[in-house]
């Protein structure tokens, strides 16, 4: 645990200096989100739905954009990251937008520390669980903050895109949890050009190890589906083939790039 503890606070200042990047590039558009454009993709929206008077949690929130972008849709939102960084800016960004969705910096296993209660609705996507070892403690966290019969949405990249190599051009990763990947990365998928350089520790998740975990945790699964584009260009050698759709150009549509899970807490749980 004290290993995880330093893989955890090297992932938060590299996550830090990231934040900085991502607030100046136009891959995330702040000049339009501030104005008013939602951060949420279709995929998210429809697994959703209505979340008009809904408390959602959203883990893992990053700088807060889809925190906020589901406040405006009439969610009450509280949104957790363990970067200090994202969350100053996600608390500016609320004051700025006039949003009440609230902001908690702390790692997610840690969450019971700093927050009661339980919420209609937990929400995750988009990069956020290869930063967690352990996917049992997770799926207890989801299941420890969500009301009986509340939704667990997540959206997520594949883990076969985590199995290839940055130019995916060979398998240089295991599709199995067999620990800590560390990786001197320079740029950001936001800007590649971008003069940054850090460590990251991350950790792949197999498909059986995410559902498995979850209904372990009383957590039952209602869909699961996989699509074969990303909604972000946020890889490297993408063409959009479709609006809003970008695929690996050599590979085309042949392997998936994400994949969702809708979920439900079991009643008795």
């Amino acid at each position: 645990m004290d290993m995880d503890l330093n893989y955890f606070e090297t992932n938060r200042k590299s996550w830090n200096e990231k934040t900085k990047v991502h607030i100046k590039s136009d891959f995330y558009d702040n000049e339009n989100f501030l104005k008013g454009k939602s951060s949420l993709k279709p995929v998210e929206l429809n697994l959703l739905g209505n979340v008009t008077g809904k408390s959602i949690l959203h883990l893992q929130c990053h700088f807060g954009q889809d925190s906020i972008s589901l406040g405006r849709l009439g969610a009450s939102v509280t949104g957790v990251d363990i970067s200090d960084e994202a969350i100053k800016q996600a608390t500016a960004f609320a004051a700025q937008t006039h949003s009440q969705a609230k902001f908690i910096c702390c790692n997610v296993y840690d969450l019971p520390a700093s927050l009661t209660g339980q919420f209609d609705i937990v929400f995750t996507s988009y990069g956020t669980i290869g930063w967690l070892p352990d996917l049992d403690r997770w799926a207890g966290i989801i299941s420890r903050f969500l009301k009986p019969d509340g939704k667990f949405v997540l959206v997520e990249f594949h883990p076969v895109v985590w199995m290839f190599d940055d130019e995916f051009n060979s398998v240089g990763y295991n599709y199995f949890n067999t620990g800590p990947i560390i990786e001197n990365e320079k740029g950001d998928y936001a800007d590649p050009q971008a003069l940054i350089g850090q460590e990251l520790v991350g950790w792949n998740h197999s498909i059986s190890e995410i559902l498995n975990n979850l209904i372990k945790n009383g957590i039952e699964i209602n869909s699961f589906d996989e699509f074969d584009y990303s909604p972000f260009n946020c890889f490297k050698h993408t063409n959009e083939t479709e609006p809003g759709k970008f695929r690996i150009q050599h590979l085309k549509n042949k392997i998936p790039i994400l994949y969702s899970i809708l979920a439900t807490k079991k009643s008795n749980w």
